[in-house]
C-alpha cells in the first residue's frame, strides 16, 4: 500500500492574526506561560515590525511573550515552525545577472559539497545572519542526504544529513582555513582562538541543519509531528531519570525561580490562614454582656507550623540527578523550617548536613557527598533496608514528633530486604512523612521495585520532573 504524502497546507489559513494566536497557543502547549496581555503585546509587535525581517520579528515576539530566559530554546524552535524561513525547496541566488557563472548548480559529489561548504562557513563569520547561498547549500544537503521514507511518507533526518557531512573532518578543514592568514607557525593564542571559532561555527551549522530538517518535516508531516518529537522541552518538564548532563545543569538553574514561586504561594496561604478559626468558649464569654446579640466573635491565634525537616535521600547513580535537584530546592526553602537535616545513602546512611551551610557552594557540596561521606560500606549498590537500619542505629533520636520526614528515591532495592518495618517505625515517630519518587507511576512494583510495599507505610508521590516536584512540595510545605 502506497503511503500518502501530506497535502500542502496554507501557512496561515486563518490570516496573520489567527496565525499569531495559534502560535501563542502552541507555546502554552509547550509549557510557556503567555497571558492575554502578552498576546496583545505580541500583536502590536507584529503590526509594527511586519514580516520583512524574520530575525527582527523573532526578537520582537520574544520580548513580548517570554518571561524567563531559560525558555528561549523552546521558543526559538517553535518560532522556526510557525514562521519558517522558506516554503518548499530553496533556490540559489548569488547575483542579479542570470548569466553569471556563479549560478552553476550545487555540486553533486559529497567531497565537492564539503569543500564549498567550508568556503561558505569561512565567508560567514556570523551564521545567525546567513547569506542566500549558504541557506541554499544547507537546504540542498538536507534534501540530498537527510531524506528517507517513513510509514507516513517522505521525512527528513538531521542525523543522516550531518553524518554525510563528516563534521569532524569539516571542522579540521575549517580550522586550517582560519589559520591560513597566520602563516606556517601561528601563535598558541591564534590557534586557540581559531579552534574556538571553528567549533562555534560547526555547532551553529548543526543548529541550521536541524532547523531546516524540522522545517521540511513540518511541511511533509505537519507541525504537530515536529512539536511532539523535535522541540526541546522546558527544563522544568524534563524527566529526571531521562535527563542528560546538560539538561540537569539547565534544570539546576530553575531552582531559584521555583523556590521564589513556592515561597510567594506559601506567604499568600499564610495570609489567608492568619484569621484563624473561631474560639467558641471565648466568643460566648465575650458575648455574655450583650446577651448574645450581637455576638462578638473571637478567633484563635494561628500558630504557624515550622517543623524540623529530616531528608533521607538515595544518591546512587540511578536517581542522583533527582536527589541533587531536590536537595537544591529544599536548601532554597530552608527558611520555611525551623531546622533542616540531610542524610544521604547508597547502602549505608550518613549525615551530610554540614555540607549544606548557608554560604556553601551547593554544586560542590553535592559532589562531595559521595567522595567524603560514608554512604556505602558494602558493594555500593542501593540497599534501602540496610540504609534504614543504619540510620536508626546511628541517629536514633533524629526523627521525633516535631519532625517532618522526607524520603527521596526510586525504591528499587536490588531484590534485598526493603526494611519496611524500620521505615514504619520512622513514619510513626515523625509528625509527617512523605516519599518522593522520580519513577513513572506505571513502573512502581516492576522488577526490583518495592514501592507497593513502601506505599503501605508511607505516602508516596510521583515526582518525574521539576514542575511536578514543585507542585508536590507546594502541597507539603507547612502553613
Amino acid at each position: 500500500m502506497r503511503s500518502k504524502t501530506r497535502p500542502p497546507q496554507p501557512l496561515a489559513p486563518h490570516g496573520i492574526p489567527g496565525h499569531l494566536v495559534e502560535f501563542v497557543e502552541a507555546l502554552r502547549g509547550q509549557g510557556i506561560s503567555v497571558g492575554p496581555s502578552e498576546t496583545v503585546d505580541a500583536g502590536r509587535v507584529l503590526a509594527a515590525l511586519g514580516l520583512g525581517d524574520r530575525e527582527v520579528l523573532r526578537e520582537g515576539l520574544a520580548c513580548a511573550v517570554l518571561r524567563r530566559p531559560d525558555h528561549r530554546d523552546t521558543y526559538d524552535a517553535m518560532f522556526d515552525l510557525w514562521f519558517p524561513a522558506a516554503l518548499g525547496g530553496r533556490t540559489v541566488i548569488v547575483s542579479d545577472d542570470p548569466q553569471s557563472a556563479d549560478d552553476a548548480p550545487l555540486p553533486e559529489d559529497v567531497e565537492d559539497m564539503r569543500a564549498m561548504l567550508v568556503d561558505l562557513l569561512t565567508a560567514n563569520p556570523d551564521l545567525a545572519d546567513t547569506d542566500a547561498r549558504l541557506s541554499a547549500m544547507i537546504a540542498a544537503i538536507v534534501g540530498a542526504y537527510g531524506q528517507y521514507r517513513s510509514s507516513r511518507g517522505p521525512s527528513y533526518s538531521a542525523y543522516q544529513a550531518l553524518k554525510a557531512l563528516a563534521l569532524d573532518e569539516l571542522e579540521g578543514r575549517l580550522l586550517a582555513g582560519l589559520l591560513t592568514p597566520y602563516g606556517d607557525e601561528p601563535s598558541p593564542t591564534q590557534e586557540q582562538i581559531a579552534k574556538a571559532v571553528a567549533a562555534q561555527r560547526i555547532a551553529q551549522l548543526r543548529k541550521l541543519v536541524d532547523a531546516e530538517t524540522k522545517r521540511r518535516t513540518a511541511e511533509q508531516l505537519g507541525r504537530e509531528h515536529v512539536q511532539m518529537y523535535g522541540i526541546p522541552q522546558l527544563s522544568e518538564n524534563v524527566e529526571f531519570l531521562r535527563a542528560s548532563g546538560e539538561q540537569l545543569r539547565q534544570m539546576r538553574r530553575v531552582v531559584a525561580p521555583l523556590a521564589r514561586t513556592l515561597a510567594t504561594r506559601l506567604a499568600a496561604r499564610r495570609r489567608r490562614s492568619r484569621a484563624g478559626t473561631i474560639d467558641l468558649r471565648k466568643t460566648l464569654r465575650r458575648s455574655m454582656s450583650t446577651g448574645g446579640v450581637p455576638i462578638d466573635v473571637v478567633l484563635r491565634k494561628p500558630r504557624p507550623a515550622r517543623p524540623e525537616l529530616v531528608v533521607l535521600c538515595d544518591v546512587s547513580g540511578s536517581v542522583a540527578g533527582f536527589s541533587h535537584f531536590t536537595l537544591l530546592l529544599v536548601h532554597a526553602l530552608r527558611q520555611q523550617f525551623s531546622r533542616v537535616r540531610v542524610f544521604a545513602f547508597i547502602d549505608t546512611t550518613d549525615e551530610v548536613t554540614h555540607l549544606f551551610g548557608p554560604e556553601a557552594d551547593l554544586a560542590v557540596a553535592i559532589q562531595r557527598i559521595t567522595r567524603e561521606s560514608g554512604v556505602y560500606t558494602r558493594d555500593g549498590h542501593s540497599d534501602y533496608g540496610h540504609a534504614f537500619v543504619s540510620f536508626v542505629e546511628k541517629y536514633p533520636s533524629v526523627v521525633s514528633p516535631r519532625s517532618a520526614l522526607l524520603v527521596l528515591g526510586d525504591g528499587r532495592t536490588n531484590y534485598r530486604d526493603p526494611g519496611t518495618d524500620v521505615l514504619s517505625h520512622l513514619v510513626t515517630a515523625s509528625r509527617h512523612a512523605h516519599w518522593l519518587n522520580p519513577e513513572p507511576r506505571h513502573l512502581w512494583g516492576s522488577g526490583d521495585s518495592a514501592v507497593p510495599r513502601y506505599e503501605d507505610v508511607i505516602a508516596m508521590h510521583e515526582c518525574r520532573s521539576a514542575k511536578q516536584l514543585a507542585a508536590v512540595i507546594d502541597q507539603l510545605l507547612p502553613v
